[in-house]
Formats: structure tokens, sequence, C-alpha cells
């Protein structure tokens, strides 16, 4: 397969920075060191960052990163770490979560087992929905709930999030998964409604298509944010080279045009305790090849 060795390599980094994330979450240390440290491991390791770092807790089940003054200490959390890698475009996405109460045991097994018994059925000609169905007996064992409206995904060049669209549940479909097909399987297990809606305040954005720009300001945070050759991008790194307030007057403005897509924190609707895990796999003649391995 074409680009498969892109894809092995950025799978590879993000298991390792996965890994090197995890060792630094204790009690203690601030959430904007965990996400800075790892995304300088990222690159150290020869990455690039196909989306920032992020790191959601409690009840938030994905799309939480920090700004550059986050002041949030983890102390007795449960901390979900999603990474993305990409090589040349090509991704690695891969995620696991952290108990620091060591009171939630069984919600963190329940998404972790749930994603191993998906990866152990995957093979050509299996079914979306059968997948699905796995996901969510695994986790309903368990006596949690699977969140419905958040999903796996496929993976594609300079794209995070394409087809085919990996259900969290059996939802019957019956799309049929082909050999050569790169997908990240993405079980959330909730110990509360299992549905998730979309909060405020968002940190994460990526360009939605192009319009032209009149302000100089908005023009020189455009110029980098091209550079992430359409991939998520964070406030965080924006203030860093432009400071806050260029940041802020160029975001306003690509906002107003409708250029700028907002991923704000997604929280389960009745606030209960939520637990992810992540690999990104290659469908092969016989199985699968898990491609987030450290």
């Amino acid at each position: 397969m074409e680009n498969i060795e892109d894809y092995r390599k950025a799978g590879k980094i993000a298991a390792q920075a996965l890994e090197f994330a995890k060792s630094l979450v204790k009690p203690g240390i601030s959430l904007l060191e965990v996400c800075e440290k790892t995304e300088e491991k990222i690159k150290e390791l020869g990455g690039e960052l196909a989306f920032p770092v992020q790191i959601s807790l409690n009840d938030t089940a994905a799309h939480f990163c920090p700004d550059a003054d986050d002041n949030i200490i983890l102390k007795d959390q449960i901390i979900s770490i999603d990474i993305g890698v990409h090589i040349n475009g090509f991704i690695g996405d891969n995620a696991a979560t952290v108990d620091l109460s060591n009171k939630h045991k069984d919600l963190v097994k329940a998404s972790r087992e749930a994603l191993d018994n998906a990866i152990s059925i995957i093979k050509p000609g299996i079914t979306l929905g059968e997948i699905g169905k796995t996901i969510q007996d695994t986790i309903t064992k368990y006596g949690f709930a699977p969140v419905r409206n958040l999903s796996g995904h496929g993976l594609d060049e300079y794209n995070i999030h394409t087809t085919p669209t990996i259900p969290n549940y059996d939802n019957k479909d019956t799309t049929i998964l082909e050999q050569g097909t790169i997908i990240a399987i993405e079980p959330f297990a909730s110990a509360g409604a299992g549905i998730i809606y979309e909060s405020s305040n968002p940190t994460i954005f990526q360009l939605a298509g192009k319009k032209p720009v009149r302000s100089i300001i908005t023009r020189q945070v455009l110029k980098e944010i091209n550079s992430y050759n359409g991939l998520p991008f964070c406030r965080r790194h924006l203030v860093k080279k432009f400071g806050l307030p260029k940041t802020s007057f160029a975001l306003r403005e690509l906002k107003t045009l409708g250029i700028l897509r907002e991923y704000p924190p997604l929280i389960d609707k009745s606030h209960g305790l939520v637990s992810q895990a992540e690999h990104t796999i290659l469908i092969t003649k016989d199985g699968c090849e898990i491609l987030t391995k450290a």
C-alpha cells in the first residue's frame, strides 16, 4: 500500500508520545505542562502534530486543549489523552485514559477492553454494525453506556475524520470494511448518559474554506494557519507566535467570514465520567495491523 510506511512511522511516534504523556500524568503537574512536553516529544521523535494534544477531564469526553494561561492542576481526575501525529500528512491517532483517583478502574477497563475486542474481530468483510455491537456489548457488560454520538473514523492524507464512521453501538450499518482501509477505532465509555453535547469556549479550530481577508493582522495569522495544511490547530500555538490580542482579532475575523470551524469541549449530557481508548489500524488480507504500537 502506498504511503504505508509513513502511516507506520506516524503510528509508532503517536504510541510513544501517548506512553510518554501517561508517564507525566501525576498529581501536582499542570495539564498545560503535560500537553506542551508531549508536543515537544512528538517533534523530538520526528513527527508533526496531526492535531494539538488533547487532555479531557472527568465528564469531558474530547476536544479539550489548554490555553496558554491555563492553570488546571491534575490531582484525582479521570484523564483522557488523545494524540495524533502525522508524517507527510499520513496520520496515527491513539488515546488512553488514566484514573488518578484509583476509584474508576472498571470505567477505564470498559473502553480499553471494548477497543481490544473490536480489533479482535476486524477483517475484510466485517460490517460497521458488527464492530459497534462488539463495542456496545463490552461497555454495557461493565454497567456503563457507550457514547453513541461519538465514533471512530477513517484516516486519510491531512484528514483526521473521513469515511467510514465506526460506531460505538450497534447501529445496524451493513457497510463492510475492505482490505487496505485505515481506520481509528475509538470507544468511549460513560458512567452517565452516553450522549455528549458541545459546550462553550472552544480552543481548537480548523480552517473550513478560503475567502479574501482584508486585515494585515489576520493575513499574518492566516499564513501560519495555512501551514497546518487543513489540520486542526489550537489558540495556544498562535498566541505563542503572535500574542493574544492579534490571535483573538484574527480568529474573530475568520469566524465572521465563516471559514473557521470551532471544536468546543464535548461533555456528557448528565455529567457522568467518561473514559476513552483508541488505536489506528490497517485492514489486512486476513485481519488487521495495529499501527499505533510503541
